[in-house]
């Protein structure tokens, strides 16, 4: 058998050329495009669609290119430009985590760990919610805002407060929330089982609510307003009552054992965001569609020659 069989003609490598280049084209902006999906994800549900709407605008930019329409490619351009000014302006915190990925080298974490829900222990569920259960009887005010994906350090809607890196405990907890401590105005800050700060001021939600909530409600809906990667619990220091606002919304009023359930339920590891689970089917439909184009690749070159 000849040996000139075997070995690729040089000619037929330099025409599969161009496709190799197309394909290696589509495999970066699929994985720049899950990458900014799982970026995003980590923030407000209506980012998701400020980032659909920012890949239509970009993925229309190269069709008019396609089909010679000068004019409507150049508005595109300029509509995909401004819009990529306003998201790194609005985005700023999950941009500058990403560029510090980078540079320290970091960046495959972001593919193998942004967007899952951080796992709550059952034993420290169970001290927040006896703290929160004594505080409420006593009527004593608390509002406790705790993480459920990524990190609120970054986020520029929480003002830190005093730093404290402690074990969550029932004790501290009530400790806190005392009246007659410098820490109980504001909020504590809770990430997996450590305490990271106390006396954190949020940002108060501006849509009009019910005379009966006051200043700690607002807050926790305006944070979570915000970030959607957190939810806040709230104690009312009038009437006791227990309150969880999650994307804006207060789940009120609620007695300790249903508190308790419904904080098991959203520290459970199985649920994803939309923006996740949008970002994992793009990288799955991509991988086919990508060994899709491999296989066709030799019979279309072939087919040129």
């Amino acid at each position: 058998m000849s040996l000139s069989g075997l070995v690729p003609d040089f000619n037929q490598i330099l025409s599969w050329l161009p496709d190799l280049i197309n394909i290696i084209d589509l495999g970066l902006v699929l994985a720049l495009s899950y990458a900014l999906l799982l970026i995003i994800g980590e923030g407000e549900r209506r980012s998701l669609w400020m980032i659909r709407g920012f890949i239509i605008l970009m993925l229309a930019t190269v069709v008019s290119g396609k089909l010679k329409l000068e004019l409507l490619k150049f508005l595109f351009e300029k509509l995909v430009l401004g819009s990529a000014v306003a998201m790194a302006v609005i985005f700023q915190s999950q941009f500058r985590r990403l560029l510090e990925q980078i540079g320290r080298g970091e960046i495959l974490k972001l593919f193998q760990g942004a967007g899952r829900p951080k796992t709550q222990p059952d034993s420290v569920i169970d001290r927040i919610v006896e703290a929160v259960k004594e505080l409420s009887q006593n009527r004593t005010g608390a509002l406790i805002l705790m993480e459920t994906t990524g990190s609120l350090e970054d986020e520029d809607y929480v003002s830190v407060g005093v730093s404290l890196n402690a074990e969550v405990s029932k004790e501290l907890i009530q400790t806190i929330f005392q009246t007659t401590t410098l820490l109980h105005d504001g909020a504590v800050v809770i990430s997996g089982s450590r305490i990271l700060a106390a006396a954190a001021i949020l940002p108060l939600s501006e849509r009009t609510a019910s005379r009966q909530l006051g200043t700690r409600h607002r807050a926790a809906m305006g944070i979570t307003e915000r970030v959607e990667k957190c939810l806040c619990i709230v104690v009312s220091e009038e009437t006791g009552s227990i309150s969880l606002a999650e994307r804006g919304t207060l789940n009120r009023p609620l007695t300790s054992s249903k508190l308790k359930e419904l904080l098991r339920e959203r520290f459970t590891p199985i649920a994803e965001g939309d923006a996740v689970r949008l970002s994992r089917k793009i990288g799955f439909q991509g991988k086919v569609l990508l060994e899709r184009v491999w296989r066709f690749l030799p019979s279309n070159s072939r087919k040129k020659q």
